[in-house]
């Protein structure tokens, strides 16, 4: 009887326990799905200041006391010399150059937020100053990267130098972006180029017909679908994939040409990419460097920003993206043992 007792008290704790838990979950659902989604806003950083607290930082560590008097007052007559040329009007306003991030998805949603991130800087912006475009994308749909182009081509039709460093990747529609600017940076061992055109899907007809599936398809239109995922394809549905592929890949090299005429575009067009420093014997890049080398370059004599565009999540969101890194995370975990990575 003690142990019926006992184990009847276990039960009756453990399902107080789910209760209050699925009781917890409700509630953060409920919540959750009243939220509406929040609006954007822009985020606008000052980089200068933040090279200017390291460099600070650093000296601090590793100057001995003699030194840090010295540089004190260094600091201190040009502060004082700064502030006198500021009350008689006579101060220098530096250029600025306005730094963008932009890491493409495939299906380039993140063209929404470099639209605004853009509209903010051709607001402000002076012809003296200079966008930096750090770019990071392997490619995607069309139509999402063709415009994503089209948004980095306004600053060009303003007047303003366009800068685009590529640290890691910028292959296929990635790289469709990359060719608009007036100067092409790329770290030597990233990919870049990729120009060409892949389409591919699945058909499952053979396996409809195997269990006795019939599949009807009605379309209005010789060419309204082509190739179909549960139809039963031909030959001349497959030409006219192919053919509107290669009209795909014609567009791309063209656009591209436009915005490096010097290149050989027949050479690079074959769907191929190459690490940096061969991109750039290819003419498909100008030079070899990283964004932060270029940023360095140009502090102190610029103002140096940062400009995002974010938009806040709510709860639903914050979960959802939680999910989805974790199978992210599971799903690169299994590719990587069934494959190498360089």
């Amino acid at each position: 009887m003690e142990f019926l007792y006992e184990y009847g008290l276990f039960v009756a704790k453990a399902v107080t326990l789910v209760v209050a838990f699925v009781v917890v979950v409700s509630t953060i659902v409920g919540v959750a799905s009243k939220q509406k989604q929040g609006k954007g806003q822009l985020e606008i950083v000052s980089i200068s200041e933040q090279l200017k607290d390291i460099t600070n930082y650093a000296k601090e560590v590793l100057l001995d006391k003699n030194a840090l008097k010295k540089l004190a007052k260094e600091q201190k007559k040009e502060a004082k010399a700064k502030s006198k040329a500021k009350d008689q009007g006579d101060e220098t306003e530096k250029s600025r150059l306005y730094v963008i991030d932009f890491k493409g998805s495939m299906d380039a949603n993140e063209v929404e937020h470099l639209r605004e991130e853009i509209t903010a800087i051709l607001c402000v912006a002076n012809k003296e100053d200079e966008v930096l475009v750090r770019l990071e994308s392997g490619g995607g749909v069309v139509h999402g990267y063709g415009l994503a182009a089209s948004q980095l081509q306004r600053i060009k039709e303003k007047g303003l130098k366009l800068t685009i460093a590529v640290d890691k990747v910028a292959a296929s529609g990635g790289y469709m972006m990359a060719c608009v600017a007036d100067k092409l940076l790329a770290s030597q061992f990233a990919y870049i180029g990729s120009i060409g055109v892949l389409a591919q899907l699945p058909n499952f007809n053979k396996l409809l017909k195997k269990n006795d599936i019939e599949f009807e398809q009605h379309t209005a239109g010789e060419f309204k679908r082509t190739l179909t995922v549960f139809g039963e394809n031909n030959d001349e549905g497959r030409a006219k994939f192919k053919e509107e592929i290669e009209e795909i890949h014609v567009l791309f090299k063209d656009f591209v040409q436009s915005q490096r005429p010097d290149m050989d575009i027949d050479k690079v067009a074959t769907g191929e990419y190459w690490p940096g420093v061969k991109a750039k014997a290819l003419g498909l890049i100008d030079d070899i460097t990283t964004s932060d080398d270029y940023i360095l370059s140009h502090y102190p004599a610029r103002e140096i920003f940062s400009v995002k565009y974010a938009v806040k999540k709510n709860v639903a969101e914050k979960l959802g993206m939680s999910a989805a890194n974790v199978v992210e995370r599971v799903f690169m975990k299994s590719m990587s043992k069934a494959r190498h990575w360089f």
